[in-house]
C-alpha cells in the first residue's frame, strides 16, 4: 500500500535523501546561488519557490550538472558535484524543464521505451523489444496514459508530455527528481491531476517541485524552501512559511527587488554556462 508525502518524509534505513551543503554558483564573479544548505527526504514533497531571478532553476541546474558550482550536493551519500550530466542520471537524479523534452513523433510507449533503454547499447535500442516491461506499463499506469500508449507524443495536450516526461524519469528508476514548474501553462485540471500524480510519486521518492503557482503550493505541497537573491530565506510548513514576515516582506514588495533586479542577469549568466555545458558534452 502506497503512502502519501508528509512532512519530514517516508524514512526509513534505506531511504533516498538529497543533501545540500553550502552550495554557491557564480558567472564571471556575479553570485547567482549562496551557500544554500538544503535537505529533502524521500516522502517529503518539497517546494521551491521564490521571486524571479531568485536562483531556483540555478539551483537545480547546479545539482545535474549544467552549471558548475562549489559546495556539496550528496544523493544518499554520494556527491554529485562535479560529475558529468549523464552520471548524475545514471546515479537516478531525474530532472524536468518547464518546456516537456519528448519525442512528439514516436508514440507515448517508444518515448517510454527509450528512457527505459538509457543503458542500452545503440544497436539494441533500434530493436522492437517483444514485450513491454513492467517498468514501462507501471509508468503509464501511473501517469494516466496507459490509453494513449499508441499515440504520438506530439499530438498530447501539455500536460499530458509533462506526465510523459515525468514518466521518462519513473522508467529510469530515479529516486531524486527535480521538477522546474511542472504546471506552468496548465489548464486548472490538468493541474489537479499534476498535484495528484506528484502524490502518487512522491511517497516513494525524493521530490523537488520549483513552483510559481502559489494556490498549487498550497494545496500540494508537505514542506516548502523559500528563495530570495540566491539564499534560503525561509524553511517550514506551508503555513509556516506563509507567516514567515521575511516571506511577506518579498512577497508583498519591498525586498522583491532582491529577485527582479537580479531576474535578467542570473537568467542569462544561466543560460550561457548551460549552453556552454551541452556544446563540451556533445563534442
Amino acid at each position: 500500500m502506497t503512502t502519501e508525502p508528509k512532512l519530514g518524509g517516508n524514512a526509513g534505513m534505506d531511504s533516498e535523501y538529497l543533501e545540500i551543503r553550502g552550495l554557491s554558483v557564480s558567472f564571471d564573479g556575479f553570485k547567482a546561488v549562496t551557500d544554500v544548505d538544503l535537505t529533502v527526504l524521500q516522502g517529503d514533497l518539497r517546494f521551491l519557490i521564490g521571486p524571479n531571478g531568485a536562483g531556483k532553476t540555478t539551483l537545480i541546474d547546479a545539482i545535474t550538472g549544467l552549471v558548475p558550482a562549489t559546495g556539496s550536493a550528496q544523493k544518499s551519500g554520494t556527491e554529485l558535484l562535479g560529475k558529468k550530466v549523464h552520471q548524475i542520471a545514471r546515479l537516478g537524479v531525474g530532472r524536468t524543464f518547464q518546456t516537456a523534452s519528448v519525442f512528439e513523433q514516436l508514440s507515448v510507449l517508444q518515448n517510454l521505451d527509450i528512457a527505459a533503454g538509457a543503458g542500452r547499447s545503440p544497436l539494441s535500442l533500434l530493436r522492437r523489444r517483444k514485450s513491454v516491461l513492467p517498468s514501462i506499463e507501471e509508468a503509464l499506469e501511473t501517469t494516466g496514459l496507459t490509453a494513449l500508449r499508441d499515440k504520438p507524443a506530439g499530438v498530447l495536450a501539455h500536460g499530458q508530455k509533462q506526465w510523459l516526461e515525468i514518466g521518462m524519469l519513473l522508467v529510469q528508476n530515479a529516486a531524486v527528481l527535480l521538477l522546474d514548474e511542472p504546471v506552468a501553462g496548465m489548464s486548472a485540471e490538468e493541474r489537479e491531476e499534476t498535484g495528484n500524480l506528484l502524490r502518487r510519486i512522491g511517497a516513494e521518492r525524493v521530490v523537488v517541485v520549483v513552483e510559481h503557482d502559489m494556490e498549487f503550493m498550497r494545496s500540494f505541497a508537505t514542506s516548502v524552501t523559500v528563495l530570495a537573491g540566491g539564499r534560503v530565506l525561509s524553511e517550514g510548513t506551508v503555513e509556516q512559511v506563509q507567516a514567515d514576515p521575511k516571506v511577506q516582506e518579498v512577497y508583498l514588495g519591498t525586498a522583491a527587488a532582491i529577485g527582479t533586479e537580479l531576474e535578467d542577469e542570473t537568467t542569462a549568466h544561466s543560460a550561457e554556462a548551460r549552453a556552454k555545458n551541452k556544446e563540451s558534452a556533445d563534442a
